[in-house]
C-alpha cells in the first residue's frame, strides 16, 4: 500500500491527479487542492492520519497554489495548499462572495544554496548570487581564486521554488542553468561537480546529515543588515532573519473547519511535525498555537 501511494504521490505532483484515502462518511470527507510544492507532503500526512482514523476520506491534488485558491472560491475544495499568501484580488473575490476563511501557516520553507565541499566560498551576497544565477558572472575566478566555469543546478520553471528565487532576486535564470527534479538530484549534481552551485530545501539538508556530505551550505549576506545568515540556523529562521524563507499556507473554508480541524491538529502533533521536518521544512514556534 505504501509503495502504491508513493507512486501516486509522484503522479499527483506531475499531473494534479486526485489521491483518495480510505473513508466512508461525507462528514469526514476533505478535499485538498493546490501547491505542487506541498502535494507530496500532504499525501504522506494524509496517509499517516487516515491510518490513525480510518473514518476519514481525504482527496488530494496539486495543480498549483492559484488552482487551490480558485477551488475554494468555486466550492470545489475544503483546503487550499499554497506557497504564497492571497493576492489582493483574491481577497476581494472572497469578500465579494462572502466566503470566510481560516489561515493555517503549517511550515516554513527555507531555501539553501549549496556548492561543492572544496569551494572556498562560505558566504555570498544576494547581489553576487543574482549575477551568478542570471549568467552575468560565468567563472568562479570573478569572485574566488578558482578559475572554473560556473554550473548552475536548479529546478524546472514550473517549480514554486524556482519562481520564489526569481522573485526574491528579481532575475531571469541563465539559459544554461540545469533543470533538476528535486533536492536529491541537485545535491548529487553539486557533489559531483566542483564548479556547481544549486538550491535545495534547507530542512532537507539539516534533517539528513548524510545528504550534506560532499557539499557546503552557503550563508547568505542580508542586503539590508549586511550580516551573513545560515539557512541551517533554526533561531534565525524563527526570527525571520534569513533572506530566502517563506511560509507555507493552508487556507480552509470556515464552514469546513469543524471537519478539517482533526487533520490540522494531527499536522501539529509530534508525529505530524516530524513528517513535515522530514520533508525538508521547518516548524516555527508560532505555528504550534491553535487558531
Amino acid at each position: 500500500m505504501k509503495n502504491v501511494l508513493s507512486r501516486r504521490g509522484i503522479l499527483a505532483l506531475l499531473t494534479g491527479t486526485a489521491l483518495i484515502f480510505s473513508g466512508c462518511s461525507n462528514s469526514s470527507s476533505i478535499k485538498m487542492k493546490g501547491s505542487d510544492t506541498e502535494v507530496n507532503l500532504a499525501v504522506n500526512l494524509a496517509e499517516r492520519f487516515t491510518k490513525l482514523d480510518p473514518t476519514f476520506h481525504i482527496a488530494i491534488s496539486g495543480g498549483g497554489s492559484g488552482l487551490g485558491i480558485t477551488s475554494l472560491l468555486n466550492g470545489q475544495a475544503d483546503i487550499a495548499n499554497s506557497s504564497r499568501p492571497l493576492s489582493d484580488e483574491e481577497r476581494a473575490l472572497f469578500k465579494k462572495k462572502n466566503i470566510a476563511l481560516k489561515t493555517v501557516i503549517f511550515a516554513e520553507d527555507a531555501t539553501a544554496f549549496v556548492v561543492h565541499k572544496d569551494s572556498p566560498l562560505a558566504e555570498i551576497s544576494t547581489d553576487t548570487l543574482a549575477m551568478i544565477l542570471d549568467g552575468t558572472l560565468k567563472n568562479w575566478a570573478e569572485i574566488t581564486n578558482q578559475d572554473l566555469q560556473i554550473n548552475i543546478y536548479g529546478r524546472q520553471s514550473s517549480s514554486g521554488t524556482h519562481s520564489f528565487i526569481k522573485k526574491k532576486l528579481n532575475i531571469e535564470f541563465a539559459n544554461t542553468a540545469k533543470e533538476m527534479t528535486g533536492n536529491a538530484q541537485i545535491i548529487e549534481g553539486v557533489k559531483a561537480d566542483r564548479t556547481g552551485i544549486g538550491y535545495v530545501g534547507a530542512g532537507y539538508v539539516s534533517q539528513d546529515p548524510a545528504s550534506s556530505q560532499g557539499i557546503k551550505v552557503l550563508s547568505i549576506i542580508d542586503p539590508k543588515q549586511g550580516v551573513a545568515v545560515s539557512p541551517l540556523d533554526q533561531q534565525a529562521i524563527n526570527q525571520g532573519s534569513y533572506f530566502f524563507q517563506r511560509p507555507l499556507y493552508q487556507f480552509v473554508l470556515a464552514q469546513s473547519w469543524s471537519k478539517v480541524r482533526p487533520f490540522i491538529n494531527f499536522e501539529r502533533s509530534a508525529e505530524g511535525r516530524a513528517l513535515i521536518e522530514n520533508h525538508g521544512y521547518y516548524i516555527l514556534e508560532s505555528q504550534h498555537n491553535e487558531l
